[in-house]
């Protein structure tokens, strides 16, 4: 892929709270159309990665590019104009939990659109659909929705503005491995039939496996592995194979040896 248009490009990131560095030098970059995750120990930086990406952190060094446009530094009306070609689905899904589903939905697209309440309805259900729950769902509260259904509702208001990337932290954490798994398959669904670029931060060996195109390894506060899922568990570097070699990471890859 190294060709491809290139929709995130990270060089020499430094980032920190404080003393503590998080990042050193980071390089990185996911090209159009992939489903990238971000994989490491606790505390290598993944979500702090992306909250750099979407605009939340802002690096102390280094140079970030998104669709080709820098932003370190980038003032406020560029940046909001950039919201606009990314969704982010939060672990914990992040809806408010006094509005509907579909209400929901309906935020992003009052805020960055000037669309009639009715086509705004419309486009919110077709997202609703989209995400792969029923037509009732979008009458329901996040309260009344089960785990599998709140992540779809949360996907569904991430889609909303119909972006072509997509960020995913944890989206299949606390999902039974039916869910979990019709999740994956709805991520890869996504991909093929929107185009889209996914970013997903999770600890999911199955997600790995089922639904990447490639995966980073954050560790010495850098990436340290960078390769599809078959390459990347044979790589010599101790903490990745500390990662993968462990109970459950030779019980997802023999399970993939053997439907295979």
């Amino acid at each position: 892929m190294g060709s491809a248009e290139k929709v995130i490009e990270i060089r020499g990131l430094h980032t920190r709270f404080g003393e503590t560095i998080i990042h050193d030098n980071l390089d990185l970059d996911i090209s159009r159309g992939e489903v990238v995750a971000l994989v490491g120990g606790s505390g290598s930086g993944k979500t702090t990665l992306v909250r750099a990406v979407i605009m939340l952190l802002k690096p102390a060094a280094g140079s970030i590019k998104l669709f080709g446009e820098e932003i370190v530094g980038i003032g406020d009306g560029p940046a909001f104009r950039l919201r606009r070609r990314f969704g982010m689905l939060f672990q914990q899904g992040a809806l408010f939990g006094s509005l509907t589903v579909r209400e929901n939905v309906a935020v992003p697209l009052r805020e960055h659109t000037r669309l009639p309440a009715r086509r705004i309805a419309e486009i919110a259900d077709l997202k609703i659909a989209l995400a792969g729950l029923p037509a009732d769902a979008g009458n329901k509260l996040p309260r009344e929705l089960s785990g599998g259904m709140l992540k779809r509702a949360a996907l569904a208001r991430a889609l909303a503005l119909d972006p072509a990337l997509l960020f995913l932290d944890e989206p299949t954490s606390g999902l039974d491995p039916v869910s979990a798994g019709a999740f994956d398959e709805l991520v890869v669904q996504l991909k093929e039939s929107l185009g889209l670029t996914v970013v997903m931060v999770t600890h999911d060996l199955d997600s790995l496996w089922h639904a990447t195109d490639r995966v980073a390894f954050l560790g010495e506060k850098r990436v340290i592995g960078y390769a599809p899922m078959a390459e990347l568990v044979t790589a010599e570097h101790p903490l990745i194979r500390a990662y993968f070699e462990g109970p459950r990471g030779r019980a997802a890859r023999g399970q993939i040896c053997t439907a295979k």
